[in-house]
């Protein structure tokens, strides 16, 4: 067989694989990352913390349905759907590792998809916020989810509720369908972060970083970081920050226990 056939041969042999191939997980694609803003706010507060994940990780900010332009269009169950979504077109392209990091109110989304979902390799929480329970037994809320609870009870799921919504000092009304409101602001619901974080369906790298600044920091590791199934790549930060700012000044210990954990 002449040298001019060989190639020939295997130039048609490569091109007759290529479609297979095209549609198989490429090489090098290690690390996905699924990034969640706080309450009130969006994808572009949490840019910045994406970009600095490139090294290690394909990051990507999506718009939770508590952003300000949203204003809880779709309850708690359905924004982890949301996230789930996104889990699934990472797999789907080929990366082997998807991550989940949120802050403040996204933060509380990572512990509950853990808890309701539980298919990440690995979560971040910067800065976690949102407290239901803190804001029900300080009487921030109380009405509004009592009275929630008291529509969906009788069947008035969709019965528009108001609600004196509170972020870090600030105050805004919204009117809720009385479902929606509960799955956020119930204290024993999914924003419960305590409740949540102890019932992760699998152990993974878990970590939990806070600002010496946050009004969350003298919580400590019991609050919710230690009833999390333990893993050995897990770690509780501690960065010299305040809520608004632990994304940016924590982001390179991010990524170096992104490096860290996702290292062969």
């Amino acid at each position: 067989m002449t040298l001019r056939l060989l190639l020939l041969l295997a130039s048609l042999l490569i091109g007759s694989l290529s479609p297979a191939l095209a549609q198989a997980p490429a090489e090098g694609k290690a690390c996905a990352m699924v990034v969640m803003h706080g309450k009130w706010g969006g994808p572009r507060f949490l840019d910045g913390f994406a970009r600095a994940m490139a090294p290690a990780c394909d990051a990507k900010t999506i718009e939770m349905p508590w952003s300000g332009r949203r204003a809880y269009d779709a309850g708690y169950p359905a924004a982890l759907q949301e996230v789930s979504k996104q889990v699934q077109a990472f797999r789907a392209q080929g990366y082997r590792r998807v991550l989940l990091a949120g802050h403040s109110f996204g933060a509380n989304a990572v512990m509950a998809y853990m808890a309701e979902v539980g298919d990440a390799d690995g979560i971040i929480a910067l800065a976690p916020g949102h407290s239901p329970r803190y804001m029900y037994e300080t009487g921030m809320d109380r009405s509004a989810v009592d009275e929630a609870r008291s529509a969906v009870a009788g069947g008035r799921a969709d019965e528009k509720i108001k609600l004196n919504d509170m972020n870090q000092g600030q105050r805004r009304d919204f009117n809720l369908p009385a479902q929606i409101l509960l799955s956020y602001f119930d204290p024993d619901g999914l924003g419960h972060m305590p409740a949540t974080a102890a019932r992760f369906k699998r152990a993974v790298p878990f970590l939990w970083v806070i600002g010496t600044r946050d009004p969350l920091y003298p919580s400590g590791e019991g609050f919710a970081y230690a009833l999390a199934l333990p893993h050995p790549q897990s770690s509780y930060l501690v960065v010299q920050a305040d809520h608004k700012d632990t994304p940016e000044v924590a982001s390179s210990q991010v990524l170096a226990w992104v490096r860290q954990i996702s290292a062969p």
